[in-house]
């Protein structure tokens, strides 16, 4: 079976070379791997093309493509564009894969295909890295896996892999978005239904959020409405959407709380002018959806309070309580 490897790649000359050794590394072919330039202004084109020389053919098929849009969902639809295998992976140019991650995909796909069952979408578990060097494992479930997607991201962009025919029926990223794309994608790929399978045996990716450098950012500030504007579209999707009643209005408590967590964020950066209104929207949104009855007034309002406070603080471990509570 051929899996398609898909990175978008911006000004990463420096530290690309160990993502793409990390592609190499793997046990399984055959592989293609789609590598996207998003207009690098710095020598990554020619790291990549060098790369390409390095590694021709044997079951491992490297192809170099360029988006001009410069979002990530731009460059991934792109790569997209040119995957040929039955099944892929995004992945980003700043993180690391372990040698038996597409090998642990391939033989769950197998292993339900022996059973007689399809899969369309596979999560995996994987582990955090962060500026001080400490390592945490990301929060991984095997059930409510609506919830733990939009309270922890569970199907961010390295951590899932998915069959190419139903990405495709899903409008795959949305171009316009540079930030919390993924977080976006995965929700309207678990809108659609998919068979699901887990790895959760060990972790299999390592993602960096080593400072700087990290795609993924240090802080939330300096991008203040964007976020909220990808709330938004969740919200919105979760709307228009074909799920039941009482599901739509529990995963749009859980947008509010997340919501609720943005604002705290720029709490805890020293932005409370910002944080304020944001506090206030959600806690007002979450409000009206129980009808400011008695449960809100004596138990789910004062907790939310104090969750806010929580993470203001730094205090970890809040989202569990959210995912009973809303």
């Amino acid at each position: 079976m051929e899996v398609s490897i898909i990175i978008p790649v911006y000004n990463r000359a420096a530290i690309v070379r160990d993502t793409l050794e990390s592609v190499v590394a793997q046990t399984h072919r055959p592989l293609q791997v789609v590598l996207v330039d998003n207009d690098s202004t710095d020598d990554t084109l020619q790291v990549l093309e060098t790369f390409k020389k390095e590694h021709p053919g044997d079951g491992f098929n490297v192809v170099i493509t360029n988006e001009s849009h410069h979002t990530a969902g731009a460059a991934r639809n792109r790569g997209f564009e040119h995957a040929t295998g039955e099944w892929v992976l995004f992945f980003d140019s700043d993180d690391v894969m372990k040698p038996d991650l597409v090998e642990s995909y391939v033989r769950k796909i197998e292993n339900a295909a022996a059973k007689g069952k399809e899969l369309d979408l596979i999560s995996v578990r994987s582990t955090l890295v962060f500026p001080d060097g400490t390592e945490r494992q990301a929060p991984f479930h095997k059930s409510d896996l609506f919830a733990n997607h939009i309270l922890h991201g569970q199907l961010a962009t390295q951590r899932y892999a998915v069959r190419r025919e139903f990405f495709a029926s899903t409008d795959g990223w949305n171009i316009n978005l540079p930030g919390w794309n993924d977080w976006e994608v995965g929700l309207r790929l678990l809108l659609a239904a998919p068979r699901v399978a887990y790895i959760g045996d060990k972790s299999r990716v390592i993602i960096n959020h080593n400072g700087a450098d990290s795609i993924t950012g240090t802080e939330f500030h300096s991008r203040k409405g964007q976020w909220e504007h990808v709330i938004d579209i969740m919200k919105n999707e979760v709307v228009c959407s074909k799920l039941k009643p009482e599901h739509k209005l529990r995963f749009q408590r859980l947008l509010n709380y997340r919501r609720l967590v943005l604002a705290a964020q720029y709490e805890r950066e020293g932005h409370p002018e910002s944080a304020k209104p944001l506090c206030q929207e959600a806690y007002h949104a979450l409000r009206d959806s129980y009808g400011n009855n008695r449960r809100w007034r004596w138990f789910v309002g004062p907790v939310t309070r104090r969750l806010f406070a929580r993470i203001a603080a730094g205090k970890r471990g809040s989202a569990r309580i959210a995912r009973l509570l809303y």
